[in-house]
């Protein structure tokens, strides 16, 4: 009996998947267990697992294709099996509005050649109406990049444009469309003679219209869009900002770097002080619920990475526990298989905290938008030389600035002000965090 096969929930914020690309075809002998197809979801790309034995009889989505959870996208069943009942039974549950079209680039060349032959109608009537005497048309027709001629030339929108673009004088080409219109193609296929080769004034090219691309939407990014959009408009955020004294941190890194066999990155110290800090301040550990409050006694770091459809955030997992060496070596791991969609759905699930650093980019102080379900996010920028006052004095300090967005259905001005005097006094003093 046929079997439909139909997109999984990937991961817990998956509402559609993209079809990467199948590695079975119709007509394939399929066991349980073999891979079907790779799929695109909001984190990773992953692989769609067969859980029945049979014949691959149908694909119902294309390479490149999006589907929503629980779409069908495949039918296995037994070798020569009629599926023509489960195909009607399938179409009628296929909402219309969700229909593609099966080659979008025809149909926007078709789009495209219509907009010509309209553009092309319109202005043979515009210049019929000047020829007549009509001097009350809106629409200029005379390219003031080229020379007059004494009789007007025809040629199409794209053909003028085209011949801007390449600096042909117009003037010198033989349409080959109708009535001698000068078409794209006649202005692609000109070859200027010697006699034609005149001494011209080269002038800049000027952008006479406006342009655009437009890409889809990834699946990252959609769901970026929707959970962040969500944590922004329903958790009513608050920001604190607190400078923090890096010249011990600095000497105690380079003194640490200097025998360990993982070099240690101020990131790494930052997550493993976060982590020491929410130990004392289990409330900025919390997540709210609706209509209960979550205090977690497990402390999972989630870390921001930047990917080229939008970011990722992987979970250091029971931080506290872990050495700066040991957060390090995760944290790049981490980082390394994010950027390659390596990821798995344990490796970004279950964080009770986040970290968004924008140091490395020069950032000094920005606020970021809490990562639902936690309470607290800590947003950290770069390190400035400026001058700061020691014992009475102006020196010249090591200063980094690190701002807390807070949801203040859970954390209040008192408790995220707390957490962030631990934090600094753990950075200002790193020996504190390895005790």
């Amino acid at each position: 009996m046929a079997e439909i096969i139909r997109m999984p929930k990937m991961s817990d914020t998956m509402e559609e998947g993209v079809i990467a690309g199948w590695l079975k075809k119709v007509g394939d002998d399929i066991k349980s267990g073999d891979i079907l197809a790779e799929v695109e979801t909001d984190k990773a790309t992953m692989e769609l697992e067969s859980y029945d034995d049979g014949f691959l009889l149908h694909i119902g989505v294309n390479d490149g294709d999006s589907v929503p959870v629980d779409g069908v996208i495949a039918i296995i069943g037994e070798k020569d099996e009629n599926i023509d009942e489960v195909l009607k039974d399938i179409s009628n549950e296929k909402n219309t509005s969700e229909l593609e079209d099966e080659n979008p680039q025809e149909i926007e060349d078709i789009e495209e050649e219509k907009e010509e032959k309209f553009e092309e109608v319109k202005e043979e009537t515009v210049e019929e109406q000047k020829e007549e005497g009509n001097s009350n048309s809106k629409i200029d027709t005379i390219d003031v990049n080229f020379p007059k001629d004494e009789s007007r030339i025809k040629a199409s929108p794209l053909a003028k444009k085209l011949a801007e673009e390449k600096g042909v004088d117009i003037s010198k080409v033989k349409g080959s469309g109708e009535g001698g219109r000068i078409i794209k193609e006649d202005i692609k296929n000109f070859k200027p003679s010697d006699s034609s080769q005149t001494e011209t004034i080269k002038l800049p090219q000027i952008h006479s219209s406006e342009s655009y691309d437009e890409v889809p939407v990834s699946q990252m990014r959609k769901t970026i869009s929707k959970r962040l959009a969500e944590s922004k408009f329903s958790a009513p955020h608050f920001y604190l900002t607190m400078e923090i004294n890096m010249d011990n941190c600095i000497e105690g890194r380079n003194k640490i770097n200097e025998t360990s066999d993982v070099k240690i990155s101020f990131n790494d110290i930052i997550v493993k002080a976060c982590a020491v800090a929410l130990r004392k301040h289990p409330m900025v550990n919390a997540s709210y619920l609706t209509d209960k409050m979550r205090i977690n006694h497990h402390i999972h770091i989630g870390v921001a990475v930047a990917v080229d459809d939008g970011l990722l955030v992987p979970v250091i997992k029971f931080a506290d526990n872990k050495s700066l060496s040991h957060i390090s070596s995760e944290v790049r791991n981490l980082a390394t298989r994010a950027k390659n969609k390596d990821l798995q759905p344990s490796d970004w699930e279950g964080n009770t905290f986040t970290i968004s650093n924008l140091g490395m980019f020069g950032i000094e102080e920005f606020t970021a938008i809490i990562n639902p379900n936690d309470a607290c996010i800590l947003a950290v920028g770069g390190i400035k030389n400026t001058p700061i006052i020691k014992n009475d004095e102006i020196v010249a300090g090591n200063v980094m600035k690190v701002t807390l967005s807070c949801d203040h259905r859970i954390v209040d001005g008192a408790i995220g002000s707390a957490f962030l005097k631990t934090l600094k006094e753990l950075i200002e003093d790193p020996i504190k965090i390895l005790v």
